[in-house]
């Protein structure tokens, strides 16, 4: 499986309800019996396998920072970015990390914006940093279809 964008996250940027340049977003861990659904999963509450509290894991997971969205008329296109995502943490068979809205409350309320697959379940270690790169094409890329 590939990284995927959940369906609900795309209507709710088109109609305003999730803005890039001022909302709170976290990403969390989840294992392998995770399995993501574009079309059926809205909000972390869909999610299930995430990695437990411990090696310094929080449910929930942690903030992204450095958010921005730049305009590339170079190349047409809008990108989200952030700092690629740099925790050191403890923890077995992190297969998915799943980038959602923070509202502060409920999981019930937090928008799913992205599962970023790592291919296999990753395994970390105490002093080794466990980092999300977020290439030259950010976190999303919105491109005009020719």
């Amino acid at each position: 499986m590939a990284d995927i964008i959940y369906n609900s996250a795309m209507y709710r940027h088109a109609t305003g309800a999730i803005d890039f340049d001022t909302d709170t977003f976290y990403i969390l861990l989840a294992g392998n019996s995770y399995i993501p659904n574009r079309d059926t999963h809205s909000f972390r509450s869909d999610i299930t396998d995430e990695l437990p509290a411990t090696g310094g894991y929080v449910i929930g997971g942690f903030a992204l920072t450095g958010m921005a969205v730049q305009q590339d008329d170079a190349n047409d296109r809008i990108v989200v970015d952030a700092n690629d995502w740099v925790q050191s943490l403890t923890f077995t068979g992190a297969r998915y990390g799943i980038m959602y809205k923070h509202r502060g409350g409920l999981a019930s309320a937090d928008e799913l914006i992205k599962t970023f697959d790592f291919g296999s379940p990753l395994n970390a270690d105490a002093g080794t940093p466990f980092e999300i790169r977020f290439g030259v094409d950010g976190i999303l890329t919105l491109k005009q279809g020719t």
